[in-house]
């Protein structure tokens, strides 16, 4: 019962030939440290070759690049830069702290340089309607809330942030702002955003007119700006 082993054959490459057509079926042996070190030099030279339609420069791929660029330029300039804009800023959030402000209470300040015309961040709440604002308004002086954060999107809606918020709503009010609050639709709804009106510097405090409609109870301003009206309406 006592058969020869064949003897194992090696390729042209330098690996051993497997009798029977399947490595698995042979189970593991050593590889002498020549045939190995030839195996992984013959690798490693083949991996560091680049590829050689890589080093042909493609004109149509070029152009089309540089089209995409220019779009993405005329696109900047036009009616969609809001909805642009407002992409990034849920990408790619500016840095915001809220602390103690001279002005009033919490405030929010500038935690990086932000430049002028720039997103700042989007005033988020609970979008309800003037009565339901109306009752919780009454709700929160019952509770003893000194303030209410809420902002009017149009006639009809208004968002609450009350008890559900960022940190938009300690951005406190500024005769002299730096930054301006504008109205964008987005998927077709209505969402406001703090835009920059100026470059806004490192810890300096971000500010915004809230344009408090006139009323005969003045609320008064410490917003302490040259040009300061006094009150907040």
């Amino acid at each position: 019962t006592s058969f020869s082993t064949p003897k194992k054959k090696k390729r042209d490459d330098g690996m051993r030939e497997h009798v029977t057509g399947c490595a698995r079926s042979e189970g593991y042996y050593k590889i002498d440290k020549k045939d190995k070190l030839k195996y992984l030099n013959n690798s490693r030279a083949f991996a560091e070759e680049p590829p050689a339609d890589t080093q042909v420069r493609n004109p149509a791929v070029n152009g089309m690049r540089s089209e995409q660029r220019r779009l993405l330029s005329s696109f900047t300039g036009s009616c969609d830069s809001d909805l642009l804009k407002f992409n990034q800023l849920k990408f790619r959030k500016k840095k915001l702290k809220f602390c103690k402000s001279h002005i009033h209470d919490w405030g929010l300040f500038a935690m990086e340089p932000i430049a002028a015309d720039e997103m700042v961040i989007e005033y988020v709440g609970q979008n309800i309607r003037q009565v339901i604002a109306d009752m919780r308004e009454k709700r929160y002086e019952d509770e003893g809330i000194g303030s209410s954060y809420m902002f009017r999107v149009d006639h009809d809606t208004i968002i609450d942030a009350t008890k559900c918020g960022n940190f938009a709503r300690f951005i406190n009010h500024s005769c002299n702002p730096n930054c301006y609050a504008k109205v964008i639709t987005v998927e077709s709804q209505k969402k406001i955003v703090i835009y920059s009106k100026q470059h806004i510097n490192v810890n300096e405090e971000i500010t915004y007119d809230y344009k408090f409609p006139i009323e005969d109870v003045k609320i008064p301003c410490l917003c302490g700006s040259e040009n300061c009206r006094g009150t907040l309406n």
